[in-house]
């Protein structure tokens, strides 16, 4: 008999740890926890894929040249201001490591990783928790309360919430002013790309973007991120970081992507309608308050007393369908999930397993 696992994983998208906690394949789960395209992948990698084959006999380019000119084209920078990783979340770690702040201070809720990589550093660390009455972001100037390197996510994780140019750049401007690093992740802005500050770096030396194949281009399995800033950051990052961290097929990939012009236009168009389909049919289920947000993911509140995200999870397991318990992120608590959107015949069978659970108690 499959017993039910009640520890909640650190990430969404643990789908092997649910699988085989159920009893179940992975392909018969439907994942709503990992904030991943919906469309899965650029078709034009696999042709990629397939030509990249004949170079693993290589050691992959260290420096990713190929991708980071590609990638400078792409945001109409230069390639020494790109530093390409493992994903982005090498690239926090290797911030942490490389800076070496005094002090950091972290905009939550946020990133469990940001945290992490501090703590592995050995680096001291605040907190700036955002209110839900503000949408979990931020509606003030920020203070970097001692802090030399501030972790700060637009749009924001887990709410989604989208802190346009105006607002967010006049923040950095007085941070970076005061010499203050700025890791400004934008993991999620390639669904609203015309809101990244990535024309700001010229303005802004201490500020450092991350940026993620993961989410947009469908290919968390690959690991795939990459860094922008000033081109003496990017230097002093490059300088320690482990080689061939990113391998031949990744990069393969990253160049297929940047390619699929029309991919990322249905993207776009797809995200954008089916969340204010989900958004809407979620405010109309009793019990649950969603928030608005700018990508492909939404944040739930759940208002029914004795409630919480850890139940709710639980019971759309007995319908094959998995939400993010987002009680572990700083100034959440268990009442809190996140669901992605997907598209509109399974953002449905969502919409019905929830009346479900609800209408049960």
């Amino acid at each position: 008999m499959t017993v039910w696992s009640e520890k909640t994983p650190k990430h969404g998208g643990d789908v092997y740890h649910l699988a085989r906690t159920l009893g179940v394949e992975v392909k018969d789960l439907l994942d709503f926890s990992a904030n991943i395209n919906p469309l899965g992948f650029p078709p034009e990698i696999l042709a990629a894929v397939y030509e990249a084959l004949e170079e693993i006999c290589h050691y992959p380019d260290r420096q990713c040249l190929d991708l980071k000119r590609e990638l400078a084209a792409y945001h109409r920078l230069t390639p020494p201001e790109i530093l390409v990783g493992n994903g982005s979340t090498e690239l926090i770690y290797l911030i942490a490591r490389a800076l070496r702040p005094g002090k950091s201070l972290i905009v939550a809720p946020a990133f469990s990783e940001y945290e992490q990589a501090l703590k592995t550093a050995q680096i001291p660390m605040d907190f700036y928790v955002t209110k839900e009455a503000h949408n979990f972001t931020l509606n003030e100037p920020l203070k970097a309360r001692g802090a030399d390197l501030i972790f700060l996510a637009n749009p924001a994780s887990p709410s989604g919430a989208l802190l346009p140019p105006e607002r967010l750049a006049p923040i950095v401007a007085a941070l970076d002013a005061a010499g203050v690093y700025i890791v400004l992740d934008e993991a999620f802005i390639d669904f609203v790309e015309e809101a990244s500050l990535k024309t700001y770096l010229g303005r802004f030396p201490h500020l450092l973007i991350l940026r993620s194949f993961t989410k947009f281009f469908g290919i968390p399995g690959m690991r795939l991120g990459y860094l922008l800033a000033a081109p003496d950051l990017i230097a002093r990052l490059g300088a320690v970081q482990e080689p061939w961290s990113v391998n031949t097929m990744a990069q393969a990939m990253g160049r297929a992507c940047l390619a699929a012009v029309d991919f990322m236009a249905q993207t776009r168009d797809l995200v954008t309608q089916e969340r204010q389909y989900l958004l809407k049919h979620l405010k109309a289920l009793p019990g649950l308050t969603a928030f608005p947000g700018a990508v492909n993911y939404l944040l739930v509140k759940l208002t029914r007393t004795g409630w919480t995200a850890a139940k709710l999870q639980k019971d759309l397991l007995a319908h094959h369908i998995v939400i993010r318990d987002a009680s572990n992120f700083r100034g959440l608590d268990e009442r809190f999930c996140r669901m992605a959107v997907r598209t509109r015949e399974e953002n449905d069978r969502l919409l019905q397993a929830l009346e479900q659970c609800l209408k049960a108690e």
